[in-house]
């Protein structure tokens, strides 16, 4: 066969299934009793959605397959296009270049009744795109104005399109770059950023535990609780917890209450920050964080798009033609985009956790393509060209291990002055202290460097004044032909006069109390032959000595303020070719001016996976102060036991220490239900010391709509254990109140009248309450977030208008998302006219408000759901040149529980004396 023979074969085939797609969807539109024209017109559109445009308009019905050779038919012209739209407002998710935007109300006009409708471009619609056309004729900027008027994109921007997915109500805008703003990934208009509703919250975690030991038992319980009242874009918050324990051996019960932390906090979107009111923490991103109660102000990256959170480096170039450009990072392509002629600036790349340098290649238009090298390499003080981030906070301290907490100021600035330098100050101040800070990070094609000096001077009542400085160096890079990755190799040196801001409060509290400033030498632990006094003492012993303050000065191992001298941190990551596995390498050490000794921690591993079986070998090391050190060796492998998704896991594990101590360790575990909402595990265990003896557990778990359960028993050698944890969130909103999982920052309230049972798709285990209520307990704040639902289940009386919307919520709001639905009546009609003939397939049937609910299937059959039990509909039809309609009314019987099916009746469609005469086009 010739390729052109091919090709025509091929056409010709295309059109030939376009039209027996279009054909089925027809004649299933009949069947389907859909809610509106809108709903049977996007069942036709899902015939094949893929389907090239000019199949589409190519097809055509052949009409004596239908019944009675498709004599009584009625005009079909407008379902042999699949891309058929009726006339309309629709509420559709809004994406620009594959990218979301928002949702809103479109409408969509057509020119003429048997014509798809298009979507009619306003200001608002403009707005929400982002597109801000320039030099618009007098004539254009008017139509913009007049509601009546449909003003096409192609009008507006030469080059851009609209296209319409009416089955998941998505309109799709085309926009050459050219006419593009300079607006990033990600971007949300702050305009459309969600505050919320008025509403309250709690978050509560609960945990009990029993454990009985030698004849004692002895129960303690934790609850910690996070209320919230959300007052427009007020936030307060309230952190407290509350811990219980019982009597055992002769001592009381106690009970301790604690109110961790109260604020009032809310955005100000003009600078990108947070004002907060109360207590909190600093971001440590210069300085160590620490507890302030005062006020505070700070910048928040999430206001920012994603695609400019973090570092990345800004790729320029020149293109010579209307070019491709496409970035590769470690051989992935991590973005690719189209420019015009000349200079072209990305500027948006998403951070890629500390980098590998990026590869760029232009792709010319002429089939010439050349390629440079960005040096990407990061670490956490670097920021991206332009991007600044400032803190301010002032009040006081907040520490509780100190009486008297002193008033202090701090603030700090970081800049991102393009891709190679960063620099970033602070300064701080308290009562007796001050300090500053003064630092650079660089990004080199050799790795990332940040170093920062501080100095700082600290008088102490009664002691000294101290002066000194510290030094940090920081260093992090990825290379990607040897699979290494040092992600963070860290250290630092203090002198000995060098205090931070917490130590230096500490300190001048400890000589007002006359208490030692300065740890000494550590003091060890009292033994009997060899073996510390606390391992030697029975659970009830030890809960009589609690509250002794001579017990306590025993076990303690020192008292004072640790005066850091060196401090060493790194973390290495190498893989070991495609099947060889990765190995790895964590460590730190630090030591002291004010203590001998080193306090190191150290491990080594290797992970691989042969099969479906995945293993761990490591080693670790810990040296203590007291010059102790101990070896552990461990070996771990994971095995899936079934091929389904609900198979339990086996992992087991033997660990052997340098005392000559080994434990082996068996473990089963898995999940069950609908959503995974079940799981359980067991446990068997054996350590051959003689301390732990056999042990064994029991663990269950739920995680419901409403609360999360888990639980555990077990039970080893002279003892018993079982614990409880209940956790879970509760939301007071302007409906009602609504209980949920544990809450995160940002949560939505779902509302979805009659949709009970309807699960949420972007939160396991959540589905809509009988009050039509549904709780999210987590989004992302200031981007958009598309939540769905799934109807699956529903019953066929309930019909949601969509299933997905976006909302782009504030920090810390508690937003309602609506999902509009129709509660209705299925029933199926047999009808005729008077005298006894056929209804006209495909002719629309309309409510008693005028609105299409359905269209008349063959043999005069309807489908349909209806709002009341009784009522009337009509039916309207083409005949010739006149439009014809008739009516019948209906009526159903009572609807009760156990009626959720489609009821059927006869009834016959009466005509009206009187016929409308409607002209051709043209006379």
């Amino acid at each position: 066969m010739s390729r052109a023979r091919a090709s025509a074969w091929a056409a010709a085939t295309r059109r030939q299934q376009a039209r027996r797609r279009l054909l089925s969807a027809v004649i299933g539109l009949a069947l389907c009793g859909m809610a509106g024209e809108a709903a049977c017109a996007s069942a036709v559109a899902a015939v094949d959605a893929s389907a090239p445009a000019a199949d589409a308009l190519d097809a055509s019905f052949d009409r004596t397959m239908l019944s009675g050779a498709g004599q009584n038919t009625t005009d079909l012209s407008r379902f042999e296009r699949g891309d058929f739209v009726p006339s309309g407002t629709y509420s559709v998710d809004i994406y620009l270049n594959e990218r979301p935007v928002g949702r809103s109300e479109v409408r969509f006009a057509a020119p003429s009744q048997d014509a798809s409708a298009t979507p009619c471009v306003t200001g608002a619609l403009l707005d929400t795109l982002g597109l801000h056309p320039s030099n618009l004729s007098a004539q254009a900027s008017a139509q913009l104005s007049d509601a009546a008027a449909c003003v096409g994109i192609e009008q507006l921007i030469p080059g851009a399109s609209m296209a319409f997915d009416m089955p998941d109500l998505r309109l799709d805008t085309s926009v050459p770059q050219a006419f593009l703003g300079q607006m990033a990934r990600g971007y949300v208009d702050p305009k459309y950023w969600d505050s919320g509703v008025t509403a309250g919250l709690l978050n509560y975690n609960f945990n009990a535990y029993r454990t009985t030991s030698q004849g004692l038992a002895q129960t303690s319980a934790y609850l910690g609780l996070n209320a919230g009242l959300n007052l427009g874009r007020w936030h307060l918050r309230n952190d407290s917890s509350m811990t219980w324990q019982s009597a055992v051996g002769g001592t009381r019960a106690n009970r301790h209450w604690q109110n961790v932390a109260t604020y009032a906090q809310r955005d100000l979107p003009a600078i990108r920050a947070q004002l907060t009111l109360g207590d909190s923490w600093t971001s440590g991103e210069v300085f160590d964080s620490i507890g302030v109660r005062g006020i505070q102000l700070a910048t928040d990256d999430r206001m920012l798009p994603q695609s400019l959170r973090g570092y990345a480096p800004t790729v320029r170039g020149v293109a010579d033609s209307n070019a491709k450009v496409t970035v590769r990072q470690n051989g992935m392509v991590i973005y690719q985009t189209t420019v015009a002629p000349g200079p072209f600036v990305i500027n948006d790349l998403y951070a890629t956790g500390y980098g590998g340098d990026l590869e760029v290649s232009v792709s010319e238009a002429n089939g010439r393509v050349h390629t440079f090298a960005v040096p990407y390499a990061s670490v956490p003080q670097l920021l991206r060209a332009g991007a600044t981030r400032f803190s301010v906070a002032a009040g006081q301290l907040r520490d509780l291990s100190i009486e008297h907490e002193p008033a202090l100021l701090q603030a700090t600035v970081q800049h991102g002055f393009n891709n190679l330098l960063t620099g970033y100050a602070g300064v701080a101040g308290s009562q007796g202290y001050a300090t500053a800070l003064l630092g650079s990070a660089l990004n080199t094609r050799y790795g990332a460097f940040a170093m920062d000096v501080s100095t700082a001077r600290t008088r102490i009542p009664g002691v000294d004044n101290l002066s000194g400085q510290s030094v940090r160096l920081s260093y992090s890079k990825m290379l990607a032909q040897t699979g290494t990755s040092l992600t963070v190799a860290a250290y630092r040196y203090s002198t000995s006069g060098y205090l931070a801001l917490d130590d230096a409060a500490r300190a001048r509290d400890y000589a007002r109390r006359g208490l030692p400033v300065f740890a000494a030498d550590p003091v060890l632990p009292q033994t009997i032959n060899g073996v510390p006094v606390s391992e030697l003492l029975t659970p009830g012993q030890l809960a009589a000595l609690n509250g002794n303050a001579g017990f306590e000065a025993l076990l303690q191992v020192g008292a004072g303020i640790d005066r850091q001298r060196n401090n060493f941190s790194i973390t290495l990551n190498q893989q070991l070719g495609s099947r060889g596995g990765s190995f790895y390498v964590n460590g730190s050490a630090r030591d002291y001016w004010n203590r001998p000794g080193t306090d190191t921690q150290f491990q080594l591993g290797y992970n691989n996976s042969l099969g479906r079986m995945t293993y761990n070998l490591s080693a670790s090391r810990e040296r203590d102060l007291f010059g102790r050190s101990e070896n552990r060796y461990m070996a771990s492998l994971t095995i899936p036991l079934g091929d389904s998704a609900h198979a339990p896991v086996f992992t087991g594990a033997l660990t052997r220490d340098s005392n000559g101590g080994m434990q082996e360790q068996a473990t089963v575990n898995g999940t069950a239900g609908v959503d995974d909402r079940f799981s359980y595990g067991a446990t068997a265990a054996h350590d051959n010391s003689g301390v732990s003896g056999s042990t064994g557990s029991l663990t269950g778990g739920y995680r419901g709509t409403h609360v999360q359960l888990n639980a555990s028993v077990g039970a080893g050698s002279g003892y018993s254990q079982s614990a409880l944890n209940v956790a879970g969130g509760i939301v007071a909103h302007p409906g009602g109140i609504i209980f949920g999982q544990s809450l995160g920052d940002t949560v939505a309230i779902v509302r979805a009248p009659d949709a009970a049972g309807a699960r949420i798709g972007n939160a396991a285990g959540v589905r809509v309450g009988n009050d039509g209520y549904a709780l999210i307990p987590y989004l992302t704040p200031y981007v958009l977030n598309t939540v769905t639902i799934d109807p699956t289940g529903l019953s066929l009386d309930v019909q949601l208008d969509n299933t997905s919307a976006q909302v782009a919520p504030r920090a810390g709001a508690v937003v309602m998302v609506n999902f509009k639905s129709e509660s209705g009546r299925f029933m199926l009609i047999q009808t005729h006219l008077d005298d006894g003939s056929t209804l006209p397939f495909g002719a629309e049937v309309m409510n008693e408000q005028g609105r299409v609910i359905g269209v008349v299937g063959q043999a005069g059959r309807i489908m349909v759901r209806v709002a009341r039990d009784a009522g009337r509909i009509s039916v309207q039809w083409q005949d010739n040149d006149a439009t014809r309609t008739c009516s019948l009314p209906y009526k159903l019987s009572p609807a009760g529980k156990d009626r959720h099916g489609i009821e059927q009746i006869e009834a016959t469609c009466r005509q009206p004396d009187s016929v409308a005469v409607v002209g051709r086009s043209g006379t």
